[in-house]
């Protein structure tokens, strides 16, 4: 009975340069195991890759969410000012009722039974909120939370005495007026006849307003995101009754803000 041969894999090694060269001769059960142990380490490398690969993806969006986090913290921090100021508010009006004795607040209802008047034009928020898009976007969002009536719409140029360059929206006192676009403040201020106001910038030479606030809560050249605080509603300026006049204009003319904002109809 003769004995197995046993075989071996023979690897010949030569350097450049050198007079000699170094034979090796390994077994083929050895020369399996390399081959299956380098198998493995391939494998477990692209195995680590995959694994990686959607570590890496989160890892990249660790900055934007913390962005974003800075701005919420920001934003939470406008709307307790606003609370807090609101609060304010009541309790100087509960005051002045004490000391006044009556109810300063007429009965409009019952005063207006006897009036013929039209019926109003309701422009009012969706039952909820937008999710509003990131970024510099168009004036397209309705900058209010609450209903509002709209009083009074655009008139043009054609007639001056009666030219009105925006939306005059009825609404509560100290309601929150949002930004209707993303952009960056271009103006904030007050004159005698918007009051205390904010003028935000959007793309393709889109522009909004705000006027007759109460409480501005931006500055000038401050980004501001849709849906932003911008302030409080007020009858600052040349007003009569707490309302909003919110105006957009394109290439510095004014234009109808509905035909950009959707959801107040």
């Amino acid at each position: 009975m003769t004995t197995p041969r046993r075989q071996y894999v023979r690897v010949i090694v030569h350097h450049d340069g050198a007079p000699g060269s170094h034979d090796y001769a390994l077994p083929v059960w050895a020369y399996r195991a390399i081959l299956v142990a380098v198998g493995v380490m391939v494998l477990g490398l692209l195995g680590g890759l995959v694994m990686i690969g959607p570590l890496a993806r989160s890892a990249m969006r660790v900055p934007s969410l913390e962005q974003e986090i800075r701005r919420l913290e920001v934003e939470n921090g406008k709307i307790g000012q606003l609370a807090a100021a609101l609060d304010s508010v009541g309790r100087s009006y509960d005051r002045v009722r004490q000391m006044v004795g009556a109810d300063i607040v007429p009965d409009v209802a019952a005063a207006a039974t006897d009036l013929l008047v039209a019926a109003p034009v309701l422009a009012r928020a969706p039952g909820l909120r937008p999710r509003f898009a990131p970024g510099v976007t168009l004036p397209r969002y309705w900058p209010l939370d609450e209903y509002g009536f709209i009083t009074r719409g655009l008139v043009g140029d054609s007639t001056p005495d009666e030219s009105h360059p925006g939306l005059d929206i009825a609404i509560t006192a100290g309601s929150i007026v949002r930004a209707a676009g993303g952009g960056t403040v271009t103006d904030a201020g007050e004159n005698a006849e918007y009051g205390r106001y904010v003028v935000v910038g959007h793309p393709s030479g889109y522009e909004s307003k705000y006027g007759h606030l109460s409480r501005v809560v931006v500055s000038r050249s401050e980004t501001v995101s849709a849906g932003s605080v911008l302030g409080l509603s007020g009858s600052t300026g040349r007003s009569t009754a707490p309302h909003l006049h919110f105006e957009v204009r394109h290439g510095g003319r004014s234009i109808d803000p509905l035909i950009l904002v959707k959801e107040a109809r």
